[in-house]
C-alpha cells in the first residue's frame, strides 16, 4: 500500500507545469492572432483608400470625357516635374479658372474642379458633426497634359498607413508631401480626347 500512495506524491506537481506549458502554448498563439488581425485591419484599410481613389479617379475622367471641347481646363497641374498645383488636401487652387469654350462650359468644368476637390477632402461621407470623414488620408488630385502624345494624366495621390515600395518617379501627384515617399500611394490613368471634328 505505500507503493501507491509513493507514487502518488511522487507525480503531485506534473499537473501544474503541464496547465503553464499549455498557457505559455496558448498565450503565443493569441499573439500571433493579434497580429494577424492588427495586419488584417491595416490590409483592409490599405484597400478601402486604394477603392475610393480609383473611383475619384475614374469619376475625374468622366466628367473631363464630359466636357471634352474645354479638356483643356482640367489640366490645372502646370508643373509636372513637382506635380503642382494640386486639388484637395491642402489644395493651392483657391478657384479653379477656365477661358476656353463657351460660358457653359467654362462653368461646368470649374464646377467639376471644385466638386472633385471636394470629393478628394472626403465631402462623399460627413460625421454627425458635418465633419468630412470619406476619401483618403491626404488625398491630393492632379491633372497634367502631355502636348508631345496629346494626352492628359489625372492621378491622385494619398497618404498610406503603412510603408511600401515608392510610386514610380513620373508619377508626381503629391511628391514630397507625405514624410517619406515610402507611405505616398498613387493611381494615375491616362486619357486621350479623341477629335472627331
Amino acid at each position: 500500500m505505500n507503493t501507491p500512495l509513493k507514487f502518488f506524491r511522487d507525480q503531485c506537481g506534473f499537473g501544474m507545469i503541464e496547465v503553464l506549458v499549455t498557457l505559455v502554448i496558448l498565450m503565443l498563439g493569441l499573439l500571433g492572432l493579434a497580429g494577424t488581425m492588427t495586419q488584417s485591419q491595416r490590409s483592409e484599410m490599405e484597400s478601402y483608400q486604394r477603392v475610393q481613389a480609383l473611383i475619384l479617379l475614374q469619376d475625374m475622367v468622366d466628367r473631363i470625357n464630359t466636357n471634352r471641347k474645354v479638356a483643356s481646363c482640367y489640366a490645372f497641374t502646370t508643373d509636372a516635374t513637382s506635380g503642382t498645383p494640386y486639388l484637395g488636401t491642402q489644395s493651392s487652387i483657391t478657384t479653379p479658372t477656365c477661358t476656353a469654350g463657351t460660358a457653359a462650359q467654362q462653368a461646368t468644368a470649374i464646377q467639376d474642379m471644385q466638386a472633385w476637390s471636394s470629393l478628394l477632402q472626403g465631402a462623399a461621407e460627413v460625421s454627425s458633426s458635418n465633419d468630412n470623414v470619406g476619401a483618403m488620408a491626404g488625398a491630393r488630385g492632379c491633372v497634367t497634359y502631355d502636348s508631345t502624345s496629346d494626352s492628359y494624366q489625372v492621378s491622385i495621390a494619398w497618404q498610406g498607413v503603412g510603408k511600401t515600395a515608392a510610386p514610380p518617379a513620373t508619377w508626381t501627384c503629391g511628391k514630397g508631401l507625405y514624410g517619406d515617399e515610402k507611405q505616398r500611394r498613387v493611381v494615375s490613368v491616362t486619357l486621350k480626347i479623341g477629335n472627331l471634328s
